[in-house]
């Protein structure tokens, strides 16, 4: 028996068969010019399709002038039909479908986006917090016109030689805006009542079926639950897919709109979270469903087609991290998979801001077309000195190209400050990158050493060609005056790795990433844990609402303390999920506040003073490059990570990629 049989099987999906179940969803990625395919484009996606992805959704791609930015793919008109050609050809030598999803975002675009020398538009004039706009109301001629050209993108996709088309219909856009009460307000009959809110989504299907022919496969991306208040819940979104499944091919489906706050892709969501949505959305219907967000762990997905969940796992992050994803599961690699962390840094964050998708894990995403892993002209003996994810993925990249590579590592494991951030709550996805980089080094041979701490005089008579320092970050001195009989201090690392015991009162001085995360770390320590909580449901020994108060509360008052602003070190956009999380237990978030002494009573600001119990530092480390300056002028010698400058993770992994790709 293969181990993933039930990946591994093949599925219709109308008339089109998929040679197995795994499918890549469509994501902005930003990596089309003038809305057309470059190189990058073509390489990225041909890259998964080798990896063996039975099918790649490529999109958001715009139809019109008002439902997508400038930058989004583009099937405008028919002058875009060719340029699409030579990538499609592509996907099919590599025994991959290939769908184009048709996006209109509605009242989610800004006013200064459209393209149309117009306002955005809407079902009704509601404001939208994405956008912070109020967009126009569609009048019976836009209704026609969006429908008309919905129907036109379709017919264009089909030409270009498109496997499937897919018709956006999730997050929040123009389809779940007229679908939901929130923001559909119309009194005509295109809205009011259920079946009137459903009148413009299914005459976008079947303006699409007509265009497309009876036996082209139409797919739906479908939203299972808006997850934002006063908005369509499960049993509404349940009651629409059970009518659109008698007029498309399979539903794509997701989460819930852009504007919720519920977490849908972090690490806070947990793995397969709507999972039992697409179940229930399966047991009602009758052609394939698909489900989506948090859909990258091996035995998760598996164990989603095995037991009913759903007919095909929808990967996206999982498949930007990893492209030979589905190969490695096939072929007996798994332990080879590079694992998304779900930290949505490079993808999620970027893509808000017009940037194109990165990947912390991955620092060749979207760069395949530019720095190609070939073999070396001329194999050399290479030290890596610093066993963190910046000096092992150099490693792994260098060592599969040819080179002799030997890494030191001053300490008993891998991992560097990958290990801290691992053990924080909703953050111990990062464990599988370094259980990645453990797997990957020995596969790759390269020889690891553990406890060595290197030195020039060792590092030059060893024969070494080229050396690269990767030694992280040091700590430097406090600079706060601390009395005598003050409260414990201890550092955000003590706290981590030591797990002591704390008082009701702790403040965290520093609260950039490590520590607003230490901070919802201990807040968390004071609250219901998740065995007492499924304890106490399980057995019905606490009314639901009981068990929601102790859920948002917690018995340790928490005080962050930071000299600029908070937050630094994530994304923009990444940080409100640990954010809300202690605004819900009650922190205290000082931002431009300088601790200058822990007395005896605990913290004393300009302003004022915070009694505490104990003290958790989160600042005061610099780079460790001590060792680069010894040796720059002796050797070939590289400098990398938080050895070079203190920095994100996504930064170092991708110079690290570049340079074992290149050195």
């Amino acid at each position: 028996m293969r181990k993933y049989e039930h990946l591994a099987q093949s599925i219709r999906v109308g008339n089109m068969t998929l040679k197995n179940r795994i499918m890549m969803v469509a994501m902005h990625h930003l990596y089309t010019e003038n809305g057309l395919p470059t190189s990058r484009f073509n390489e990225y996606y041909w890259k998964r399709a080798e990896g063996g992805c039975a099918l790649v959704v490529v999109g958001a791609c715009r139809f019109d002038d008002y439902g997508a930015k400038a930058s989004t793919m583009s099937l405008r008109d028919d002058s875009c039909i060719p340029a699409y050609q030579d990538f499609i050809d592509g996907m099919h030598r590599r025994d991959c479908k290939v769908a184009v999803q048709l996006y209109h975002a509605g009242r989610y675009m800004k006013k200064g986006d459209v393209i149309a020398d117009d306002e955005a538009i809407g079902p009704s004039p509601v404001y939208t917090p994405y956008t912070k706009e109020v967009a126009r109301e569609m009048a019976r001629d836009d209704i026609d016109r969006v429908i008309r050209d919905w129907a036109a993108g379709a017919a264009r996709a089909k030409t270009a030689g498109f496997d499937a088309v897919e018709i956006s219909a999730s997050a929040g856009y123009l389809i779940t805006q007229f679908l939901s009460p929130l923001t559909n307000l119309r009194t005509d009959e295109y809205g009011g009542s259920f079946e009137n809110r459903c009148r413009f989504p299914l005459e976008v299907i079947s303006a699409v079926r007509e265009a497309v022919g009876p036996d082209y496969p139409i797919l739906l991306r479908y939203g299972t639950h808006d997850l934002v208040p006063g908005s369509n819940g499960s049993e509404e979104c349940l009651r629409f897919a059970k009518i659109a499944a008698k007029h498309v091919d399979m539903l794509d489906l997701t989460g819930g709109w852009h504007e919720s706050r519920t977490p849908q892709l972090t690490g806070e969501t947990p793995r397969g979270a709507f999972t039992y949505l697409a179940k229930a959305i399966k047991e009602a219907v009758d052609i394939p469903v698909s489900v989506a967000n948090r859909m990258g762990d091996p035995r998760t997905v598996e164990e989603a087609v095995a037991l009913g969940y759903c007919d095909i796992v929808a990967m996206g992050r999982p498949l930007v991290a990893d492209p030979e994803l589905p190969g490695k599961l096939f072929s007996g690699r798994e332990h080879l998979v590079r694992r998304c962390v779900a930290c949505n840094q490079g993808c999620l964050a970027g893509t808000f801001f017009d940037k194109p998708v990165r990947c912390l894990v991955n620092g060749l995403a979207g760069r395949e077309y530019e720095i190609p892993e070939v073999p070396a002209k001329k194999p050399k003996k290479i030290l890596i000195v610093g066993g963190g994810p910046a000096g092992c993925e150099t490693a792994i990249r260098a060592a599969r190209r040819g080179h002799h590579v030997t890494l030191w590592e001053k300490s008993d494991s891998l991992g560097g400050q990958l290990r801290l951030t691992a053990s924080l709550p909703a953050r111990s996805e990062f464990s599988g990158l370094i259980q990645y980089h453990k797997n990957a080094l020995k596969d790759a041979g390269v020889k690891v050493e553990f406890g060595r701490e290197a030195n020039a005089d060792e590092i030059l008579v060893s024969g070494f060609d080229e050396v690269v320092i990767a030694t992280g970050r040091v700590h430097k001195p406090i600079k706060i005056r601390i009395k005598e009989n003050a409260p414990p201090v201890y550092t955000a690392e003590e706290i981590i790795t030591e797990n002591p015991v704390l008082g009701k009162r702790v403040a965290v001085i520093g609260g950039s990433f490590v520590g607003l995360e230490v901070a919802r770390k201990l807040a968390m320590e004071g609250s219901i844990s998740p065995g007492q909580l499924f304890y106490l449901m399980s057995y019905k020994v606490e009314s639901p609402e009981i068990l929601e108060a102790m859920l948002n509360s917690t018995s340790r008052h928490v005080a962050v303390f930071e000299k600029g602003k908070l937050g630094a070190g994530y994304e923009p956009g990444i940080a409100w999920p640990v954010l809300g999380d202690l605004k819900r237990f009650g922190a205290e978030l000082y931002k431009n506040t300088s601790v200058f002494e822990i007395d005896e009573n605990g913290i004393v600001t300009a302003d004022f003073a915070w009694p505490c119990d104990a003290v958790v530092v989160a600042v005061g480390l610099e780079p460790g490059n001590r060792l680069y300056e010894e040796l720059k002028d002796r050797i070939p010698c590289h400098v990398l990570g938080n050895a070079k400058y203190l920095g994100r993770a996504i930064n170092a992994i991708e110079a690290a990629a570049e340079l074992g790709c290149r050195i």
